[in-house]
């Protein structure tokens, strides 16, 4: 008996049919599914986790420290993170130079959890298409860019900072106190 049915199956293409009844139920359905993409722009979620970006404080000046945390949580090893000291604050450091190349880049968001000052988040940024992989290679100042179009909220400068960087301006105005040679 189920010789029989498999041959009938066979011979009348049951298999084939039940798929053309499947694509015309839905082609006749009247229901767009289809994205026109360039000119309708897809809605991300909120978890989304795009080309990675520097933050700014309100005043204008960047979150980032050095400290170069992110360099190494990077599974793929696509940023190079280059500190210095800053001038105006003694034992204070900031990102000198800060490379990210995004044709190496996972997208995991390890940089991102591993930043103590929250200085990166993730941009819904997906239309990175170029005929020069040279222009993937992003810096800090390109990275700052997309930081202030994907986030122009700002958080404010924390408390502790700002009266540390007003202890050292007038402490620089009065000349720190030095020791004499032979004085101990």
């Amino acid at each position: 008996m189920k010789n029989g049915m498999n041959l009938i199956k066979t011979v009348f293409f049951s298999e084939i049919l039940k798929g053309l009844y499947l694509t015309f139920k839905h082609l006749l359905a009247q229901r767009v599914i289809t994205e026109q993409y360039p000119r309708e722009k897809r809605v991300l979620p909120d978890g989304y986790r795009g080309v990675i970006v520097h933050l700014r404080y309100d005043d204008n000046t960047e979150k980032c420290v050095g400290c170069a945390l992110c360099e190494a949580a990077c599974p793929s090893h696509c940023i190079t993170v280059e500190s210095a000291e800053r001038e105006d604050i003694p034992q204070k450091r900031y990102a000198k130079r800060y490379i990210l190349d995004v044709t190496k880049c996972v997208f995991c968001g390890f940089c991102v959890q591993a930043c103590p000052v929250d200085a990166l988040a993730s941009s819904k940024e997906y239309e990175m298409a170029t005929t020069d992989k040279r222009d993937l290679i992003m810096d800090k100042e390109a990275m700052l860019k997309l930081g202030d179009q994907y986030f122009p909220v700002r958080a404010k400068r924390p408390k502790h900072s700002q009266d540390r960087y007003d202890f050292f301006k007038t402490m620089k105005q009065t000349e720190f106190p030095t020791v004499k040679k032979g004085a101990a």
